[in-house]
């Protein structure tokens, strides 16, 4: 690493919204599609740094359940630029020992993004470094109308009573389950809004917000999100 870090207290898990790629390529002139190529090549880079500065969960939102609203062009590139990227990233994932998860409903995506997802998972479930966890057609309201629409299955065939049910058994119907919490959201482009991400893992979250578009992130502005999370006083149900 280019910074000192050594007295830095590292999150266990990052969060981020990676917003700003369209923005980032209509400054340049440049269709949206090449600011969503230009992002997931910080995604990579971004992986590696988040790898090396010990960094052991990272969460990114990469496609929401808003995003279908998009228009059939872009959405059509986005999914090819997922199919190209999958390929990729089982090669960083590799390189850099990182175990790969998915968050969210794969089910509207097309039966080979399906097949890729698992693929990827399968393959890098015995690495023991980094987790990069990937929200694809993910919201927060699905995600918790889904764990519940799970809770009520299982109330009615007998296996969860009402009394039962606590904060923790409840996180366990999330997708994030065997995940903690994020220690630290950070999000780009300087927008000030959730966009339903993580709205139950979030509770205790310390956010930070830069500017800069998803495209021009790198290791100094992770850095400087991790120095502003130092400098925070973490409490917690108002207990120090």
């Amino acid at each position: 690493m280019d910074k000192n870090i050594e007295n830095l207290v590292i999150p266990e898990h990052v969060a981020i919204i990676l917003d700003g790629n369209g923005r980032w390529a209509k400054k340049r002139g440049l269709p949206r599609s090449l600011g969503h190529k230009e992002g997931c090549v910080t995604v990579e880079k971004t992986v590696e740094d988040a790898a090396r500065l010990g960094i052991k969960y990272l969460t990114v939102y990469g496609f929401s359940t808003e995003n279908w609203k998009r228009s059939k062009e872009e959405v059509g590139a986005l999914m090819q630029l997922f199919r190209y990227y999958m390929v990729r990233l089982l090669k960083v994932a590799k390189a850099n020992n990182v175990r790969v998860k998915m968050i969210g409903d794969r089910e509207r995506f097309d039966q080979d993004i399906i097949e890729g997802i698992e693929k990827l998972v399968e393959q890098t479930k015995d690495n023991t470094g980094l987790t990069f966890v990937i929200a694809v057609n993910y919201g927060g309201r699905d995600e918790i109308l889904r764990a519940a629409k799970k809770i009520l299955k299982d109330g009615q065939e007998g296996r969860l009573l009402p009394e039962d049910m606590t904060e923790q058994i409840f996180t366990s119907y999330l997708d994030t389950a065997d995940i903690p919490d994020p220690d630290l959201l950070i999000r780009t482009s300087g927008e000030l809004r959730l966009s339903n991400y993580l709205l139950w893992q979030l509770a205790y979250t310390e956010l930070y917000v830069t500017d800069c578009y998803w495209p021009d992130f790198n290791q100094d502005e992770l850095i400087r999100a991790i120095e502003a999370y130092n400098s925070r006083e973490r409490r917690f149900g108002g207990v120090k």
